[in-house]
């Protein structure tokens, strides 16, 4: 994390007391990193740990990052007082990561049997909890009803796990978020008024490519990952809208609060995307259009597998529909917003060409960059062009440049129009 990102959540987290519970997944190493970064944000930082916890890191990591001592049991502090009431009623968030299953399941049946759960039962503040466990153990059943639980008496904010690969090395949702995803959380439910509100706004965007099947086992496509159209959507959550996600086909997980549409092709984007706006774009305040959408389908689709043979192949390809131009085109007013996005190879015109790009779909904002800074990557370098004007942004993660691109759309959204 570089500066640029650090400073959007130290004006949320700066002098809040906060206090980070660690409990016995082989993931705590990771709650180190975050310690860190709440602790570089300027967070007043307070660590509690289970007895499972220190099986997989050590109490004087902790100690040593914070200068602090860490507390691991009820019964044995020096205090006079009750330890779980002091730190309840100090912390202004109190965050667990990462949290087991079995934790899951004592917070949501109101156990009290260490320092973590008595704290957690006790204290008044937001309390954001991230689990971490084998994919089979998230499915379960059980872990579901915990997990409804939890969320149905509203005292918690969960975040993640996410999709990725375990320390089995299953691959699957089960995978702790990643300590900069529960910085940006930490961060929305400390500092709301440091942050654009977009409550009550209604948003529609799309992330990922799309394939077009030239026969059964084969396809075009393209190499986008869906990561900045996913960041958005997570983001735009956090932060209050209502959003739908029209996704092609990637490997990520659903953020939270987010309603998903999944899609393949061209077409079947075209017809989810005017589902959600609705034949007169009365659906959405936004359209943001953050997918690589391809520019050609094959003119057949052929129905056996095309067999391989020593002659030339030609393939003949017919346009796909422009779908954002589409949007502005039926557009008669100024709303739904429109943000489009303009993956470039040259960086020389990259402006001209993305403004070239706005002018002609009618869209209010283009989001430009260049290939190389972009494609799978988890960081990126965006360009913000409008009409009169552009923004060159400093190298970020996708889910900072997200939060960006939302100040940007909140600030248009609230104008008179």
């Amino acid at each position: 994390m570089n500066d640029s990102e650090l400073s959007i959540r130290s004006g949320a987290l700066a002098g809040k007391r906060v206090t980070l519970c660690v409990s016995g997944s082989i993931a705590a190493y990771k709650a180190v990193l975050l310690a860190r970064l709440l602790l570089q944000a300027g967070a007043r930082l307070e660590v509690v740990m289970t007895r499972g916890a220190s099986e997989f890191v050590g109490a004087a990591t902790f100690s040593g990052l914070t200068g602090r001592a860490v507390y691991a049991d009820m019964f044995s502090q020096t205090s006079a007082g009750e330890k779980h009431v002091e730190l309840a009623a100090e912390s202004e968030l109190v965050i667990i990561a990462p949290a087991t299953a079995d934790l899951l399941a004592r917070l949501a049946t109101g156990r009290a049997d260490d320092l973590t759960t008595a704290l957690a039962l006790c204290a008044t503040c937001p309390l954001l909890v991230a689990p971490a466990m084998h994919p089979s153990m998230w499915s379960h059943p059980a872990t579901a009803r915990n997990v409804t639980a939890l969320e149905r008496d509203g005292r918690t904010r969960l975040i993640g796990p996410v999709f990725g690969q375990v320390a089995s090395g299953d691959h699957g949702v089960g995978r702790l978020a990643e300590p900069e995803q529960i910085l940006d959380a930490a961060a929305a439910l400390l500092g709301p008024s440091s942050q654009p509100s977009l409550v009550g706004r209604r948003l529609v965007i799309t992330a990922g490519p799309t394939v077009e099947e030239l026969d059964p086992v084969r396809f075009l496509g393209n190499r986008s990952s869906g990561k900045m159209g996913f960041a958005l959507a997570e983001r735009a959550a956090v932060l209050g809208a209502r959003v739908t996600l029209i996704a092609g086909p990637v490997a990520l997980g659903t953020p939270r609060d987010v309603t998903r549409i999944d899609v393949q092709s061209a077409q079947e984007m075209r017809a989810a995307l005017w589902r959600a706006l609705g034949a007169d774009l009365s659906r959405a305040d936004a359209l943001i259009m953050a997918a690589a959408v391809a520019d050609y389908r094959p003119a057949e689709r052929t129905p056996q597998k095309i067999k391989r043979s020593s002659a030339e192949l030609t393939l003949k390809l017919t346009p796909n529909p422009d779908l954002l131009a589409e949007v502005g085109a039926a557009r008669t007013g100024t709303r739904p917003l429109l943000v489009g996005f303009a993956l470039e190879t040259d960086a020389a015109n990259l402006v001209a060409l993305a403004r070239e790009k706005l002018m002609k779909k009618s869209l209010d904002l283009v989001v430009a960059n260049l290939s190389e800074q972009a494609l799978g990557r988890d960081d990126t370098s965006l360009t913000l062009v409008g009409p009169n004007d552009s923004l060159a942004l400093p190298e970020l993660s996708k889910r900072a440049a997200a939060e960006r691109i939302l100040s940007w759309l909140h600030g248009k959204l609230t104008e008179p129009t």
